[in-house]
C-alpha cells in the first residue's frame, strides 16, 4: 500500500530539493581553472557598478559555467573562448524586476520576459500575480522553462489571476480561496515568492481588508517562508489605507507605493494623504515592509512621491509593473527609464543600481550571491550605456521634471551567455 506523505513532509521535501539545486548552481564542487582552461566568456572593458560590494571602476570579468570567475583589472582576450567590449559602458550586476507581468497567453496583460530584455536589461522579473492557483501550472510548465531571463512568481489570491482583465478579479470576493493559493505556494517554492492581492477600489468593491487578510493566510497556510505583493492605487476610503499598511509583516511589499491614483469617487487615499505621509507608512517603513516602485501606466506619480521620501519613506525596490498596456504609455515604464528618473529625483546611480539588484535579490531569497558580481555569483550582467544631457520625463498623472542624464539599454547577459553576438556555441539557455 502506497504511503502519502503528510503536506508538512512534502513541503520540506521540496524546499530541500530546491536549496539542493539552487546550491548546486553557484560554484559548488566545480574546479579550479588551470592554466590551460578558458572562460566562457570575456566582458573587456567594463565600467563595473556594484553597490552590494562597493565595487566602481574599469575591470574585465571572465565567466565560466554561467558564474562570475574572475573581475580584474586585466583580462588577456586569449584566455577565453569568446570575448565581448563592453567599450567603457557601465555594467551592473543583471537588473531585477521585481513586479512584473511575463505571462503571455495565460495572462491577459502579458509579454514574454525575453522581448523585455532589449528594453530593460532585465535578467530576472517577477511574475506580479499574472496567475493563480488555477493557472499557474500553465507558467511553471511553458513559460519560465522557454525563457532565457530568470523567472519567479507571486501567485494571485485569486484563482484565475489576471486571466480576466480588464474584468475585476475581486469584486467576487470568492475568487480569492486562501487554501488553493496556499498549496500552489508550498508546491512551488522553489520560484513562488509568496501571494499577489490587488487593493484598488476599482478591483476589491467594498470588501475592504478581506482580500489582503485572505492573501496573508494562504502565506501562513503554505507553511513555508512567503511573502504578500499588495498592490495599491485608489482604496475605497482615506481610513483603509492605514488600515492596509497595519496589516502588513515584515518583508510583505507594497507595491505602486507612490502611486497617485484615485478612487473611485476621485479621492487620494494614497500613503500620501493631503501632501502629509500617513504615521501608519512610517511604521510599515520602519517594521521592514518592502516600499516597491511598481511604476507602471499609472501608478508613480512624482507629488506622492516627492513628498513621502522627503517625510521619511524612500522606495527599497524599483520595478517596472510593464505588461501590454502599460508598455504603451508615455511614462515609459522600463527599469533603466525609471532608474533615470530616480537620479533626476537627487538619488546617486549607486542606490538606483543597488534598488534594481541586490535589494530586489534579497526579496527574492533563491540564489546565493543573486543580485552581485561577487567571484562565483549567477554571470548576470546588464550592460546600459550613460547619456549625458537635458531630459524630460512625465508620471503616470501628466506632471513633468528635468533630468540631467538618463540610461539606455546597450546589452544583457544571463548565466554567461549573451544576448545576442558573441554566440556560444553549442547555444544554451542556461
Amino acid at each position: 500500500m502506497r504511503h502519502d506523505p503528510t503536506p508538512a513532509a512534502r513541503r520540506q521535501f521540496l524546499l530541500a530539493g530546491a536549496g539542493l539545486a539552487t546550491a548546486a548552481l553557484p560554484g559548488v564542487g566545480l574546479a579550479a581553472m588551470g592554466p590551460n582552461d578558458k572562460f566562457d566568456l570575456l566582458l573587456r572593458n567594463a565600467n563595473v557598478l556594484d553597490p552590494s560590494q562597493g565595487l566602481a571602476g574599469m575591470r574585465d570579468i571572465g565567466m565560466r559555467f554561467g558564474l562570475i570567475e574572475a573581475i580584474e583589472a586585466s583580462i588577456a582576450p586569449e584566455r577565453a573562448q569568446r570575448v565581448m567590449d563592453a567599450g567603457g559602458k557601465l555594467v551592473t550586476p543583471g537588473l531585477i524586476d521585481l513586479h512584473c507581468h511575463p505571462y503571455p497567453f495565460g495572462s491577459a496583460i502579458g509579454i514574454p520576459a525575453d522581448e523585455l530584455v532589449a528594453h530593460q536589461c532585465s535578467t530576472t522579473v517577477v511574475s506580479a500575480g499574472d496567475a493563480g492557483a488555477n493557472n499557474f501550472a500553465g507558467f511553471r510548465r511553458f513559460i519560465a522553462p522557454a525563457s532565457r531571463t530568470r523567472q519567479y512568481a507571486f501567485v494571485h489570491i485569486a484563482v484565475a489571476g489576471l486571466a480576466g482583465f480588464p474584468v475585476p478579479e475581486l469584486y467576487n470576493i470568492d475568487y480569492a480561496q486562501p487554501e488553493a493559493a496556499a498549496r500552489v505556494v508550498a508546491e512551488n517554492a522553489d520560484m513562488v515568492l509568496g501571494v499577489k492581492v490587488r487593493m484598488s477600489e476599482n478591483v476589491v468593491a467594498q470588501h475592504g481588508l478581506e482580500p489582503l487578510k485572505r492573501a496573508i493566510r494562504a502565506c501562513e497556510m503554505s507553511g513555508v517562508p512567503a511573502k504578500v505583493m499588495c498592490h495599491i492605487g485608489g482604496v475605497a476610503n482615506k481610513a483603509l489605507m492605514s488600515q492596509i499598511l497595519d496589516l502588513f509583516r515584515p518583508g510583505d511589499v507594497l507595491t505602486h507605493c507612490f502611486s497617485g491614483a484615485p478612487n473611485n469617487a476621485g479621492e487620494g487615499t494614497n500613503i500620501v494623504q493631503d501632501g502629509k505621509l500617513l504615521p501608519a507608512a512610517l511604521a510599515a517603513k520602519r517594521r521592514g515592509v518592502i516600499f516597491d516602485i511598481g511604476h507602471g501606466g499609472g501608478s508613480f506619480d512624482y507629488t506622492i512621491a516627492e513628498a513621502a521620501i522627503a517625510q521619511g519613506c524612500p522606495p527599497d525596490t524599483i520595478s517596472s509593473d510593464v505588461h501590454v498596456f502599460s508598455g504603451n504609455t508615455p511614462g515609459m515604464p522600463y527599469l533603466p527609464w525609471i532608474m533615470s528618473k530616480l537620479v533626476g529625483m537627487g538619488f546617486s546611480l549607486s542606490e538606483v543600481v543597488a534598488m534594481t539588484t541586490h535589494a530586489p535579490a534579497r526579496v527574492i531569497a533563491r540564489l546565493p550571491k543573486h543580485g552581485t558580481l561577487q567571484i562565483g555569483a549567477p554571470a548576470d550582467l546588464s550592460i546600459l550605456e550613460r547619456v549625458d544631457g537635458p531630459i524630460e520625463f512625465v508620471d503616470t498623472r501628466n506632471n513633468k521634471r528635468s533630468g540631467q542624464m538618463h540610461l539606455r539599454p546597450a546589452g544583457t547577459i544571463v548565466a554567461g551567455v549573451a544576448f545576442g553576438r558573441p554566440y556560444q556555441v553549442p547555444f544554451s539557455v542556461r
